[in-house]
């Protein structure tokens, strides 16, 4: 009999790999039938994705900082294209699309928001470089207090009144807050950090999972209503970021490995955070909510696929 943390180790893994199912199986419900998800509101939102955060700063050692310092130039192209590259293909669908104003301003906000711990199963799976796509999520999710405001200032400021502080300080409490408490009780107390870490991608998926429940709950009405271009404008963002980081990289010469990496950074972003920033600051625009829905779903299929042809192709 192996040990029981064994067990539960190869539990969570079976349970994480089926991440999509949850997803998609929960939504279902959660829009045939909205009063099962209508209590996961505002407040536990919040705090699922907080707890799924601090199970990220869990994971993390100073080893993973100092592979910084060995890959400068491929995690500087990974960060400028993960804050500019999205922010800007979000603002084109939303314009081209011609969105009403809370799709988006969902939109936008989606594309302006970090990378999303998801990229570092599906680089993982894609055979790509997993320690830079962990930097990288490390990176864009740390500085998205700022990033993810001023993007969504600049781009959706037309469309909507955005509060570039308020959302600052609730993107510092989603983000650098719970993953710095997670990297001191790693630091501290190594041992309970193994034990809690390793639920913490399990944790991720539930908090999104259940997230995504909520909203869908809802905003029913809302999505019935604009399904079709809901889908497809979330299709049309994550096709671009995988499609636009794999080429940049590709034509500032890094190898296959990165390119798929930075392709999959830059396409993956944190749709949870995403969900929850709307549902506080955009309340009154259901659909601003449900675009960061669509984006999780889309983009785990996307980069499930993704994953599965490149993991069959071999790299030079």
């Amino acid at each position: 009999m192996p040990p029981p943390l064994s067990l539960m180790k190869s539990f969570f893994a079976w349970f994480n790999n089926l991440y999509l199912l949850w997803l998609v199986g929960l939504s279902v419900v959660a829009f045939l039938r909205p009063e099962t998800m209508l209590w996961f509101g505002k407040e536990w939102i919040f705090w699922s994705l907080a707890a799924s955060m601090l199970g990220m700063g869990l994971t993390l050692s100073l080893d993973d900082f100092k592979a910084i310092a060995k890959i400068p130039g491929a995690v500087a192209l990974g960060f400028g294209a993960q804050y500019t590259l999205m922010p800007l293909c979000g603002w084109l669908v939303a314009t081209v699309m011609r969105l009403e104003p809370g799709m988006a301003v969902g939109l936008i906000l989606v594309a302006s928001c970090p990378g999303g711990m998801a990229s570092n199963m599906i680089s993982y799976l894609a055979k790509a470089n997993l320690a830079l796509s962990v930097v990288l999520t490390i990176c864009s999710t740390i500085l998205a207090f700022f990033f993810t405001p001023m993007w969504t200032s600049l781009l959706a400021g037309s469309r909507v009144e955005v509060d570039v502080v308020q959302m600052s300080l609730s993107a510092m409490k989603l983000t650098i807050a719970p993953v710095a408490l997670g990297v001191l009780i790693r630091w501290l107390l190594p041992k309970t950090a193994d034990k809690i870490g390793a639920c913490g991608p399990t944790v991720a998926v539930l908090a999104f999972t259940f997230v995504t429940g909520g909203i869908v709950a809802a905003s029913a009405e809302a999505i019935a209503a604009n399904f079709g271009r809901l889908a497809l404008a979330a299709f049309l963002l994550h096709v671009f970021g995988f499609g636009l980081g794999y080429l940049v990289t590709k034509l500032f010469r890094f190898d296959e490995t990165i390119a798929r990496t930075v392709s999959i950074e830059v396409g993956m972003q944190n749709g949870g955070m995403a969900a929850a920033l709307a549902k506080q600051h955009f309340a009154t625009m259901p659909l601003a909510a449900a675009a960061g829905v669509f984006s999780g779903v889309m983009q785990n299929i996307i980069g499930g696929l993704l994953a599965s042809w490149w993991k069959r192709r071999q790299i030079p």
